[in-house]
């Protein structure tokens, strides 16, 4: 069976989100090139705002970036931040939303994420700062029913994408 997936999008009817909702898709300082390019291809597929990406971009090849994320590269509004320039501007912006396994979160699929949101993942090897972890906001995890207990950073962005964009679609 041969598939075309612009065709079947076309023709199947998906749901939207409502006209007041917003989602920016950020992860905190990354240290895999791949990751950045699967975020922002991730963040076009779900209709995301912007894609936020603390650290510093110059340690990577664009080529990597580029690879990963496809056409989306161009066409999806993406930036890197300072940590810094985040934390100052960014996550009072939207309403954060922390995904991370910490004491206080709660699962996703248990918790109303908020209409607009900026949903924040932490690097591949230590996940989010303290400083973030005790910030009074919204915190949730991704239960993991298997004997791994952790997620590509590109996966569990996902799967939180897609049960926001559940929750305030219709």
């Amino acid at each position: 069976m041969k598939t075309n997936s612009v065709r079947f999008f076309n023709e199947t009817k998906i749901k939207t989100v409502c006209n007041d909702c917003e989602l920016i898709l950020a992860a905190w300082a990354l240290k895999n090139p791949s990751n950045i390019g699967h975020i922002i291809r991730l963040a076009h597929n779900v209709a995301a705002k912007r894609a936020l990406f603390t650290g510093n971009v110059e340690n990577f090849r664009e080529s990597k970036i580029k690879k990963t994320a496809g056409f989306s590269y161009d066409q999806m509004d993406w930036q890197m931040v300072s940590n810094d320039e985040f934390m100052t501007n960014h996550q009072t912006n939207s309403n954060l939303v922390i995904l991370e396994t910490c004491a206080g979160s709660t699962s996703i699929f248990d918790t109303r994420l908020p209409k607009k949101a900026l949903l924040l993942a932490g690097n591949e090897a230590h996940g989010l700062p303290p400083e973030i972890i005790k910030m009074n906001v919204v915190k949730v995890h991704i239960p993991m029913p298997g004997n791994c207990k952790s997620m590509n950073i590109s996966h569990a962005l996902s799967v939180a994408a897609f049960e926001w964009h559940r929750q305030h679609s219709s």
